[in-house]
């Protein structure tokens, strides 16, 4: 599957969404503690803003093989690290939900442009500097089109709105969510539970 069509797609699911929340559902439940605002903030921030930054910056060899690999660090890395990693990013999706300001699709649809645009001068193989380490980018966009995929979702739950994403785009999300499974160890509960053999117990995650 060609990852920055799917990338692309994703984004413009998520721009279609966000011009169709109301301004008074903004400030309503959004994902745990964070308002939708916030995680409206958060999805541009994680997904959109920083990549013309990212690929911008090259990275001197590859530290991290694969976007299963990208994900599954975080069960590995310092606990006080990842506190302090989540800290920053409560604090930055509320900083970045209130910049979306009176207009978020305007907002988003800017970001989306650039982000587009920096893709565009990119090569496959560039090696790029992540939050985990040097990435091929062919390799560190997904990563960046599961947070789309996923946060969209969590988004439109918030705003009880319809979203359809194409079949390239989830088949792309739920096969790299199966291998961050597979990479944190998961591997067998999640293909008992995809073929109906098993329940996942409730606080799963592959996150």
């Amino acid at each position: 599957m060609d990852y920055r069509r799917t990338y692309r797609s994703a984004a413009i699911v998520f721009a279609d969404l966000v011009a169709r929340i109301p301004p008074d559902a903004l400030d309503g439940p959004g994902l745990g503690e964070w308002t939708l605002r916030d995680l409206l903030g958060h999805t541009v921030s994680s997904a959109l803003r920083q990549v013309p930054a990212v690929l911008a910056t090259p990275a001197p060899t590859v530290l991290v093989p694969a976007p299963e690999a990208y994900f599954a660090l975080a069960r590995v890395a310092p606990a006080d690290l990842v506190a302090a990693a989540h800290k920053a990013s409560d604090e930055d999706a509320r900083a970045t939900g209130a910049a979306l300001g009176d207009d978020p699709a305007g907002v988003v649809s800017g970001y989306i442009g650039q982000a587009t645009a920096a893709l565009a001068g990119a090569g496959d193989d560039d090696l790029v500097v992540t939050a985990a380490g040097g990435m091929r980018v062919e390799d560190w966009l997904p990563t960046r089109t599961f947070e789309l995929v996923v946060h969209t979702s969590d988004a439109a739950v918030a705003a009880g709105l319809p979203i359809a994403f194409d079949p390239d785009t989830l088949a792309t999300t739920a096969a790299l969510a199966a291998r961050i499974a597979a990479a944190i160890g998961h591997g067998i509960p999640t293909i008992r539970a995809l073929t109906g053999r098993a329940p996942l117990p409730a606080t799963f995650s592959v996150l």
